[in-house]
């Protein structure tokens, strides 16, 4: 397939108009989507947050785009529109260079000594064996796939549910969650950059990728799952941290949970 310059609406995501930046040719029908000032109340923006296609997509569109990500800079994410329409614009876009001050132990510590300290002793049950204590982040895990062919395998996937795709000019996939101004886990932590962190984080150490997003939903895959027990169970503890919903309103407790992710290609999280 010939490639080309960004068309303009794709350059217009970039501070620097996209120069240098390619994609192959025949990009679906769509148009960019601009922060609502009403919602972000922070002014109009400079820029759009991201770029949707009109009609859904095919896990082959987001894999193609994945794979042009170095030479477009654009980080492709298929868009859960079941709670709202993306084109509604309520996202709030961040500076992805402020993700630099975050960490994935100082999120998780944070979240953990927070709960802690406003919950009944009897409520650490949940948070068994390690109770008060926070553990910190899990070891790598050890890679079963290529990232992202693992990646390309989850959109075939999820794209059969029918959503747009989005391109956020972006360095990684978690980079995007801020640029785009996601706002899935609102109601968990009122910014989005920690834990846009995290994610960073988990693509280091687990072969993560971004690959759904919704209003209140991730979906990633997971090129290195943890494969012991022990290892799940240390992972469960830090996907409390980033989404307690998956594990109060699941299971309930980290034991159950460390046995629904063992070995799984997928992390899905939801935010009430």
């Amino acid at each position: 397939m010939d490639d080309h310059r960004l068309p303009r609406e794709l350059c217009r995501l970039f501070a620097d108009g996209g120069r240098g930046r390619r994609l192959p040719a025949g990009l679906p029908p769509g148009d960019v989507v601009w922060p609502d000032p009403g919602y972000t109340r922070q002014g109009e923006a400079a820029r759009p947050a991201f770029w949707m296609s009109d009609e859904p997509a095919t896990g082959e569109d987001w894999a193609l785009l994945r794979a042009w990500h170095a030479h477009s800079g654009l980080w492709p994410v298929l868009l859960d529109e079941s709670a709202q329409p993306w084109a509604v614009g309520q996202v709030v876009p961040d500076d992805p260079r402020q993700i630099d001050h975050f960490t994935a132990e100082g999120f998780m510590t944070e979240v953990w000594e927070e709960w802690v300290a406003q919950m009944p002793k009897d409520a650490l049950a949940e948070l068994e064996p390690y109770g008060a204590i926070c553990p910190g982040p899990a070891a790598p895990g050890g890679l079963k796939a290529e990232p992202e062919a693992v990646a390309d395998w989850l959109a075939g996937e999820l794209a059969a549910k029918g959503m747009p795709l989005g391109l956020v000019a972006a360095g990684r996939g978690a980079d995007a969650l801020a640029v785009m101004g996601w706002q899935g886990a609102l109601h968990h932590n009122e910014w989005m950059v920690p834990l846009a962190a995290v994610v960073r984080s988990w693509e280091d150490r687990f072969g993560a990728r971004v690959v759904s997003v919704g209003f209140n939903t991730l979906d990633l895959s997971v090129a290195a799952p943890p494969d012991d027990p022990e290892h799940a169970l240390h992972v469960a503890a830090e996907h409390w941290a980033f989404c307690p919903d998956n594990v109060v309103q699941g299971p309930g407790d980290l034991q159950g949970y460390a046995e629904q992710i063992l070995g799984r290609h997928a992390w899905s999280f939801w935010w009430d």
